[in-house]
């Protein structure tokens, strides 16, 4: 999931998708690329679980799977939680007025 996401474009078509389905002429339009290059993009997305896509006569559209996108932001948030954890503690030591020393040996 997160290696499709790893590329602009593929972001920028879940960031399209969020506003609701479209067909995949509507994705490639605002790219300067061809067709087969957005549809393996799509691809990418499907086989990832992030976006499903259904032939409608001779129309394919492509959705977002709400769920998927949920559990990548529930992943991210953790690990953000965890950072901002490090964060916190270090921005607390550097703060205090007498930082803990380490003892020296004397020779």
């Amino acid at each position: 999931m997160f290696q499709a996401l790893a590329d602009s474009t593929r972001r920028a078509i879940l960031v399209r998708l969020c506003e609701g389905p479209a067909s995949v002429s509507e994705l490639a339009r605002p790219f300067a690329m061809s067709l087969p290059a957005i549809v393996q993009h799509l691809q990418v997305l499907e086989a990832s679980g992030l976006i499903r896509s259904e032939k409608i006569g001779r129309v394919r559209s492509c959705s977002i799977v709400p769920s998927a996108v949920r559990l990548a932001e529930a992943w991210l948030r953790s690990r953000r939680t965890a950072q901002e954890s490090r964060l916190d503690r270090l921005e607390s030591f550097l703060d205090s007025p007498d930082p803990p020393t380490t003892p020296r040996s004397t020779p």
